[in-house]
This record gives C-alpha cells, sequence and structure tokens, in this order.
C-alpha cells in the first residue's frame, strides 16, 4: 500500500501530524504543498498512483488557507484514490473539513474521512500557546487519536467528516468569508524592534516569500497567509504584530526545528539551524 502525504506548515503542527499519520499508516511519503523554487507542472509529479492522500494544514481564520486552495488546483487528480485530510487548530475548526470536502468533490474526488485535530495555538496576536504542561497534555492526546484514526485510514474506512459546534459554523463560517479577501495585506501590522540582527530566517521560513530585506530590515510584501511562521521562528524575537506580541511567548512544534520548515519550503539546502 502506498500513501502520500501533502501537508503545508508554518510552526510545525501540521508537520508534526503528517509524520505522525505517516508513522502509523507506514510506507508513506510526505510532501510539502510549498516548494517554490520548482516549476508548478514539476511540483507534484506522481509516478505511481498511490492507495490514499492525505491532506494535512492548518486552519487559518477559521478555514482553509489560500495557499492550500491554490495546491489543490494543481494536486495529481486520482478519483479511485482513499482521500482523507486533517485540519490542524487550536479548537476553533468550525466547517473547514466541510469546506474542504466540498472543494474535492468539486475535483470530482471524494473525501472520505476528515478529523479535527487540536494542538497548541500558534495565533500569538491572541495570545501565546500557555503553559507548557498544558501543551505537552494536549500533544499526548492528539498524539493518540492520531493512532486510532490512522488504524481506519489504513482500512480506507469512511468516517464523517469532523466539524465544529454549530455555534462556531454560524460566527465563524461569514467571518471566514469576510476576511479571507483581506488575509494577504494583514502583514502591515507586522514590525521589528531594535533585537533585529538581518539574520534572515525570515524570509527563510516565508512559504509565500513574503519577506525581503530592506536596509538590513525585513519588509512584508502584502501577499501574507498569516501563518506567523516569521513572528515564531525569529531566533531575536524581534517580530512583533500588532502591541501585544512583546509580552507573548512564541511558539513552535518541540519535536519539528527550524531546518524542518525550511526544507519545508525549499528544496534547496538549508542553512545550519540557528
Amino acid at each position: 500500500m502506498k500513501t502520500i502525504i501533502y501537508y503545508y506548515t508554518g510552526t510545525g503542527n501540521s508537520l508534526w501530524t503528517a509524520r505522525q499519520f505517516a508513522a502509523e499508516i507506514g510506507d508513506t511519503e510526505l510532501r510539502s504543498m510549498v516548494q517554490p523554487d520548482q516549476p508548478a507542472n514539476e511540483t507534484n509529479v506522481v509516478a505511481a498512483v498511490p492507495d490514499i492522500v492525505g491532506i494535512v494544514f492548518p486552519v487559518h481564520m477559521w478555514g482553509i488557507p489560500h495557499l492550500v486552495l491554490e495546491f489543490l488546483k494543481k494536486m495529481e487528480k486520482h478519483p479511485s484514490c482513499y482521500y482523507f485530510a486533517a485540519g490542524v487548530n487550536a479548537g476553533e475548526v468550525s466547517r473547514t473539513l466541510v469546506q474542504l470536502k466540498k472543494v474535492l468533490a468539486s475535483y470530482g474526488l471524494t473525501l472520505s474521512s476528515a478529523f479535527d485535530i487540536v494542538l497548541p495555538s500558534n495565533y500569538i496576536p491572541w495570545g501565546g500557546p500557555g503553559p507548557v504542561e498544558r501543551q505537552q497534555a494536549l500533544i499526548k492526546i492528539t498524539g493518540e487519536k492520531i493512532k486510532q484514526v490512522a488504524a481506519m485510514i489504513k482500512m480506507k474506512e469512511k468516517y464523517p467528516v469532523e466539524k465544529g459546534p454549530l455555534w462556531q459554523r454560524i460566527i465563524f463560517t461569514p467571518l471566514y468569508k469576510m476576511t479571507f479577501g483581506v488575509i494577504a495585506k494583514m502583514d502591515q501590522d507586522f514590525w521589528v524592534d531594535e533585537k533585529c540582527n538581518a539574520c534572515g530566517v525570515c524570509l527563510k521560513v516565508c512559504p509565500v516569500r513574503n519577506i525581503v530585506l530592506q536596509a538590513e530590515i525585513p519588509v512584508w510584501q502584502h501577499r501574507c497567509e498569516q501563518c506567523l511562521s516569521c513572528i515564531q521562528w525569529c531566533p531575536q524575537q524581534a517580530i512583533q504584530y500588532g502591541k501585544k506580541t512583546p509580552g507573548y511567548e512564541r511558539y513552535h512544534h518541540p519535536e519539528v526545528n527550524l531546518n524542518d520548515i525550511i526544507n519545508a519550503i525549499s528544496p534547496s539546502p538549508s542553512q545550519p539551524e540557528k
């Protein structure tokens, strides 16, 4: 049995999730949705039709990120495959996976199962990830869930698409639609403080190459995905967002390192981990 899991990650939660599924399912290849250095028609060439295809991604603004939607347009499509998905979030999956099911259906694909994967929050504008003990407990619980649902995936069992409670779907679905068109310009609230040493890590971890250095200062180019990889991976914690982040703890998944993220962005050799 051959499985391919496509993943998109910013601070490592989705990469860790994809790795856990791969370990449990076996005979699995992980492929990043983000490889901008390769031509689009060569990025995701599949030599043989897989038996199972997984789609693992973070929930952004209570829905599917723009980057993932663009990936799905060019992804190799095999209607005969078993498709599953994992929407990684901090407790507000809303109707993201229902949205994904409809998107795949528009391409003639069936989403046979889709799971709500809850991990520590990386959305620092709304606060830090919480106490380390709570983070560790949540990661452990989610790891156990992945083991359980991976067994179902291996058997190609169909399972209802998971979704958030009704109140989330009522409130957050229209908010997702309202914010989707303005997310790219939400980077106007990023800024850097005096700790910035122009190391360039923020450039390397941005999945859409949205940051350039001007006079040795990061400048955002208004095509943001709001993955917050730049602020969370800055070695100096010099990148801020709005007024409150100087006082908030940074977060990335404890089992994912900087080189993992850089390699998910570009296939070229990465710089030594900082």
